[in-house]
């Protein structure tokens, strides 16, 4: 796998979150809002469940609201962190067969966030490509916008973990 390519400034998303399928909601922790500035998204009560991969103080949620928290960086994993993305979605998918609303989020909730849903979504069956398509098309056209976790999609999680994994 090769290194993530630098990106040019990427704009805050417009919601703090968006439906990307039923019960399965990818976002962020900062957003623009109506007034046009920035404003921090605070989960309260409104997901069973939220996979948070960048945790910031005071963005959430309340007490008794099932959370779990990974924090990983932007860039290259190494194959314990993907282990924990994979660990992750599925608990994402579990939780989705209970009829359980969740919330996966990063800082923008683009990449990885995006990671997570995407892999959500292939353990029910979407091809990655289709994944993507998906996500950018509910969240942003700057979903998904590291090239190296579309790497890790298309090869699938399993595999690219045993790679990184025999490079380390």
């Amino acid at each position: 796998m090769r290194a993530r390519r630098k990106q040019p400034d990427v704009p805050a998303p417009d919601s703090p979150w968006n439906e990307i399928v039923p019960g399965l909601w990818m976002g962020g922790h900062e957003y623009v809002g109506r007034s046009g500035e920035r404003e921090f998204a605070v989960v309260h009560d409104e997901f069973d469940l939220v996979l948070t991969l960048l945790r910031l103080p005071g963005h959430g949620p309340d007490t008794g609201v099932e959370h779990h928290v990974w924090p990983i960086p932007d860039g290259p994993l190494d194959g314990t962190q993907l282990a924990g993305v994979i660990r992750l979605a599925r608990t994402a998918r579990e939780a989705l067969d209970d009829d359980r609303r969740v919330l996966v989020r990063c800082y923008h909730g683009y990449n990885r966030s995006g990671l997570v849903v995407a892999h959500a979504l292939a353990l029910a069956g979407y091809p990655a490509d289709e994944g993507i398509r998906l996500i950018r098309s509910r969240r942003s056209p700057w979903a998904l916008h590291n090239e190296l976790f579309v790497e890790y999609l298309e090869t699938g999680l399993a595999t690219a973990r045993l790679l990184e994994e025999l490079t380390e």
